[in-house]
């Protein structure tokens, strides 16, 4: 725990335009057994939704777009309590076969009597983490989901400390561009609510004509392009008012353990900067970063804060 308040966590069993899907979740020292899609879901009992295929989706306005299949829970829907500001890898099947394209994160609050009757489909949800072409260019560079195979396919999102305590869903995606035309109670959060802009529904998330799903990385243009319209809202906690075009990760791109963790995985803070003299980031913007050159200060009382190697942020 943290002090805070803590989270009902269930998991979305996502596998967005790639091949393949979540097979099992780690927090806090704790080993989590995904759905098993392709066995029969007679006795299953998991902390993620049901799903019964690696075939991608491909079409943005899919109904299966949330959570797979219809949307709806299990028969035996299993739930997780975690504290905000805990960090929670997925694992993907291994060895995931798509390194080209971006990696997110979402989370959608359900009501207080939980998630388990409640469709995804019918959910408000927002963006945590996001991690889209980290360098290079678009036609050879780094994505974030080449990140996630570099890690053993594996993710890493840290749930904000302050989002508010309550029911929710958690939402592992990632898109491969190459092929494009669980259930958490969180606890010890804090009070500030994602804007109205930061809420999408899904499907109607993502549009089929959204430049960051229609982009051919195969063209000669993406041999030199080195930006990528990430799609989707703009990220919780920030000031954007739209999705941002970036070579570097416009939010916190993962580390993830190399193997199955046996200890909590965390962020590690930054020793608390001084009064700032010059540019100031303000409170949640980046302030460092593998390739970042803007401001490493923090208006006061907010100090920088490493989430890993490419982000960090005032908090």
């Amino acid at each position: 725990m943290f002090g805070l308040a803590t989270l009902a966590l269930a998991l979305c069993a996502e596998r967005a335009a790639a091949h393949g899907g979540v097979l099992s979740y780690s927090w806090s020292g704790q080993w989590y057994w995904g759905w098993q899609p392709y066995n029969s879901p007679t006795g299953q009992t998991s902390i993620q939704r049901p799903w019964s295929t690696y075939n991608p989706i491909t079409d943005a306005t899919n109904s299966q777009l949330a959570c797979n299949d219809d949307g709806t829970a299990g028969a035996l829907q299993l739930t997780g309590t975690v504290a905000a500001g805990t960090a929670i890898t997925a694992y993907w099947n291994n060895p995931w076969p798509h390194n080209i394209g971006p990696m997110f994160t979402y989370l959608a609050q359900c009501p207080s009597s939980g998630c388990t009757s409640v469709n995804s489909n019918t959910l408000k949800w927002f963006k945590i983490d996001q991690a889209g072409l980290l360098s290079g260019t678009v036609y050879s560079g780094t994505w974030g989901s080449g990140k996630m195979i570099a890690d053993n396919s594996s993710w890493t999102t840290t749930i904000p400390k302050t989002v508010p305590s309550g029911n929710y869903l958690i939402r592992f995606e990632t898109i491969a561009l190459h092929s494009l035309p669980a259930v958490p109670i969180i606890t010890g959060g804090g009070s500030l609510a994602p804007t109205s802009a930061q809420l999408v529904s899904f499907p109607g998330g993502y549009s089929n004509s959204d430049p960051g799903l229609t982009i051919d990385v195969y063209s000669n243009a993406a041999q030199t392009q080195t930006t990528y319209p990430i799609p989707g809202p703009p990220l919780y906690g920030s000031s954007s008012t739209g999705s941002q075009s970036s070579s570097q990760p416009s939010s916190t791109p993962s580390t993830t353990p190399t193997s199955k963790p046996s200890t909590t995985p965390s962020s590690t803070p930054s020793s608390p900067t001084s009064t700032p003299t010059g540019a100031v980031a303000q409170h949640y913007g980046q302030c460092g970063g593998q390739g970042w050159t803007g401001p490493t200060a923090c208006a006061a009382p907010y100090t920088c804060t490493v989430s890993n190697p490419y982000y960090s942020q005032c908090l």
